[in-house]
């Protein structure tokens, strides 16, 4: 009987073979995009029941706009020819516009709608949705970026002693780092909520990126409390924060 062979050169037992091979990724399922402007026209008409009108008007006016002119410079199949793109490009602008203040309409004054439009940031700042929930559902969320911490608190002026307690908190565990705090409301003194982004994006940089990073693994350790997002899409044009 010859000698086994050394232990490289032994073949894998299934079990191992099975264990060290690769899964194969699964095809992302992306939504189609005429299914997605479709869901979005059927969000604003419901909130704007005259925006295809408005549509077709703007469509016909830019059009006939340069069709108009073609005639001036005796060109008009020519004009009419290079307004059609403009006509649709700036249907679509307004469309795109009155998509994502209807959308932010949608979901004003339901519970947890700042944590909506705060998670809806897609670069730069990562939030924490109600790291504090009262009773009569007032609750504040926590968002880090290169500003440093930002408090947001949804709900009665009672949420203002929920949000010094959350600031107390965060600085124990962030020492130093700044702090803002952002009311979210149409009264006074708040900002609304379809002006919550471009709030935070206005804010000065004051941490550097690696700062930003130390800052989030600090306050990981807090953690939040679960809570129901509103339904509902948000606009995909929203300002990004960067």
């Amino acid at each position: 009987m010859g000698a086994d062979p050394p232990w490289w050169k032994r073949p894998c037992s299934p079990k191992l073979t099975l264990m060290f091979k690769r899964k194969k990724k699964e095809p992302k399922i992306r939504e189609p995009r005429f299914k997605a402007i479709r869901d979005a026209y059927s969000l604003t008409k419901g909130v704007k029941p005259w925006i295809g009108s408005v549509l077709a008007l703007i469509f016909v006016v830019v059009l006939a706009a340069g069709i108009g002119i073609g005639f001036a410079v005796d060109h008009p199949y020519y004009f009419g020819f290079i307004f059609l793109p403009v006509a649709l490009l700036a249907t679509m602008l307004f469309f795109t516009r009155q998509a994502g203040t209807a959308a932010y309409s949608s979901i004003e004054g339901q519970i947890g709608a700042g944590a909506s439009v705060l998670m809806a940031i897609r670069k730069g700042w990562t939030t924490t949705p109600a790291v504090a929930v009262a009773r009569n559902q007032d609750m504040v969320h926590r968002s880090v970026g290169r500003a440093g911490i930002v408090l947001t608190g949804e709900g009665s002026n009672s949420v203002r002693q929920m949000m010094a307690d959350e600031k107390k908190k965060a600085e124990r565990f962030a020492p130093g780092v700044p702090i803002t705090e952002v009311l979210v409301g149409t009264e006074e003194g708040r900002v609304p909520i379809r002006k919550l982004q471009k709030h935070l994006r206005r804010l000065p940089k004051k941490l550097t990126p690696h700062q930003m990073r130390e800052v989030r693994a600090r306050l990981k350790a807090v953690g939040g409390m679960s809570m129901p997002i509103p339904k509902g899409p948000m606009p995909t044009r929203a300002p990004k924060i960067r």
